[in-house]
């Protein structure tokens, strides 16, 4: 998941939030241990673990998931091709505002050589790589629930870049405003959120800002390229009863018009207020104060991946020799 990739820019507090707004998390443990023991599963009455397939590893190399794997308790789902935290640090460290195609740059080369995966090997779960949306991963994501009968349509528009805390509590207040809220976000194109943001924003491209809002448990649909403008067709199109924004400034339309004229003679705008001053720059300015760390962290990371990989081939390698020599 795309904003799974970020969880290492967050504090631990914000870490709980976000996972408590991923609308498949049901519970989750705080302080959880690194090595996840049968244990640690019969305690939360947990019939299995599961984790992605990149590897997790201890400070002496050994595999933190061994023991539920040796008792049949572990299920593993295949990782999402390009969704790389490797990859977004870059994006914010270039402050280019092509960055999304700018994988054959020289800067960009050094910025993943910088990160781990330069040419004395590349791991395929630290490594740089490009994310391709389909229409699979939408609807695996979409709840495709329409709106019911007695249900309050709010939408909320704006960029919804590097998913964050600030967000899931906007959304959250949002929801609170109504009983039955059925709430839409509509994103606008990179290129609409580049001219209001400047800059290089968005970090994240329209399609993994999709994603991320739609693993939101306070999100029911998402408009992907909405208008700047709330125009009177997009209320009544969505049949919608309020607009609601945050307190964060909003920019002037191309001619210079406010964007919720509408909403607002309407009398259905509201500004909420989501109590969390955190931003997509605040984060991007964590980025920027911690880039020797990050850089050392991945490389580091990607070591220690490189060696299992070798392992396993020489393994491998190995136990083929072993059936050539039977067979002679």
């Amino acid at each position: 998941m795309i904003l799974m990739s970020l969880f290492s820019l967050f504090t631990q507090a914000e870490r709980y939030k976000m996972v408590r707004a991923i609308k498949w998390v049901d519970e989750i443990v705080e302080g959880a241990p690194y090595v996840t023991t049968l244990e640690t599963l019969d305690k939360y009455c947990c019939d299995f673990c599961v984790h992605g397939d990149d590897i997790t590893l201890t400070v002496d190399g050994k595999d933190t998931y061994e023991e539920v794997k040796k008792s049949g308790r572990y299920r593993e789902c295949k990782r999402t091709q390009g969704v790389s935290t490797t990859d977004l640090v870059g994006r914010m460290l270039l402050m280019t505002k092509a960055h999304h195609s700018n994988m054959g740059r020289s800067d960009y080369q050094q910025h993943t050589d910088n990160f781990g995966s330069g040419p004395k090997g590349h791991s395929p779960w630290t490594g740089v790589s490009q994310f391709l949306q389909t229409s699979q991963k939408i609807i695996q994501f979409a709840s495709g629930k329409e709106p019911q009968p007695g249900d309050t349509i709010i939408y909320v528009a704006g960029a919804f870049d590097l998913f964050h805390i600030g967000h899931v509590d906007f959304l959250d207040a949002v929801s609170q405003l109504s009983e039955k809220p059925y709430v839409i976000v509509g994103l606008h194109f990179d290129q609409e959120v580049n001219r209001y943001k400047g800059k290089n924003y968005p970090i994240m491209n329209i399609h993994e800002r999709t994603l991320s809002v739609l693993a939101c448990r306070y999100v029911s649909e998402v408009v992907i390229g909405a208008p700047y403008a709330v125009t009177k067709d997009l209320l009544d199109h969505f049949k919608v009863d309020l607009v609601c924004h945050g307190k964060t400034e909003v920019f002037p339309d191309r001619d210079g018009s406010d964007p919720y004229a509408v909403p607002r003679k309407m009398g259905i705008l509201r500004t909420v207020d989501s109590g969390n001053s955190l931003t997509t720059d605040v984060i991007v300015q964590r980025i920027i104060k911690n880039r020797l760390l990050f850089e050392a962290r991945n490389q580091k990371k990607e070591a220690k991946e490189m060696a299992v990989i070798q392992a396993m081939k020489r393994r491998e390698e190995d136990k083929a020799n072993e059936r050539a020599q039977a067979v002679l």
